[in-house]
């Protein structure tokens, strides 16, 4: 395994920053303010239906990706039960959730500059919505990111190989290169290390009690916070 890397690639949500207050796109808590319940299970498997998929059709324009964006929540709320009449101020409701304040992780300023001073280019790479470069900027890290790269632009989801090579290409490098960064097994360490990159899980206890983090593989890499990605590329602070 390469030891020496010329770019590092993360994830967005989860990753880099999260909901602030803990608040955001919580789509139970939009369903019960509605007077509906939303089956964990329902919606973990909606999430998963997505995983994966190539879309450019939905992906040549914004308005066209939120029409498809929203015929998958008219599924959801399908399957949940809403009332057709109810079904429009829910999905409005939901899509107001996914525009929610965000802040960055307190160490995501501190990594991803440590990183640029080393030399190293720095990408984002995420299965996001149209604009990624402003929910960048509200927490504060646009300027520290070389390019981002979004799943709805892109018009495939992690962990389909295109957008890691939209990724990839936007950095001119290599992907044998590359350190891939991310909460999610799938999208974030199985299918980036599928195209030769070497992936970094992020695992933040406070965030998954209750849990178990999946084995590691060979060549794997598990940390606790961002930090972590400095210690393993020997980078100083």
């Amino acid at each position: 395994m390469r030891t020496v890397a010329s770019a590092v690639i993360f994830d967005f949500y989860g990753t880099l920053a999260h909901w602030a207050g803990g608040h955001g796109a919580n789509y139970e808590t939009v369903f019960a303010a509605h007077g509906y319940a939303l089956d964990p299970a329902v919606l973990s498997g909606y999430f998963a239906r997505y995983d994966g998929v190539e879309h450019a059709a939905h992906s040549v324009s914004e308005e066209a990706y939120e029409a498809w964006v929203r015929s998958r929540l008219y599924d959801l709320t399908g399957a949940c039960g809403v009332d057709p009449v109810h079904e429009e101020d829910l999905i409005d409701a939901m899509r107001a959730a996914d525009d929610g304040d965000m802040v960055a992780y307190p160490e995501a300023a501190a990594t991803l500059s440590a990183l640029r001073e080393a030399g190293l280019a720095v990408g984002v790479c995420s299965n996001w919505g149209w604009e990624l470069d402003a929910f960048l900027a509200e927490v504060g890290l646009l300027h520290l990111v070389d390019s981002g790269v979004t799943s709805a632009r892109a018009g495939a989801r992690k962990p389909h190989p295109g957008i890691y090579a939209r990724s990839i290409e936007s950095l001119g490098v290599d992907p044998r290169d590359v350190l891939f960064v991310g909460d999610s097994w799938e999208p974030d360490v199985r299918g980036p290390r599928r195209l030769g990159m070497t992936a970094v899980h992020v695992w933040r206890e406070d965030e998954r009690r209750g849990q178990s983090a999946p084995p590691l593989q060979r060549g794997d890499h598990r940390v606790g916070e961002l930090t972590g990605v400095l210690e393993i590329l020997g980078v100083s602070v």
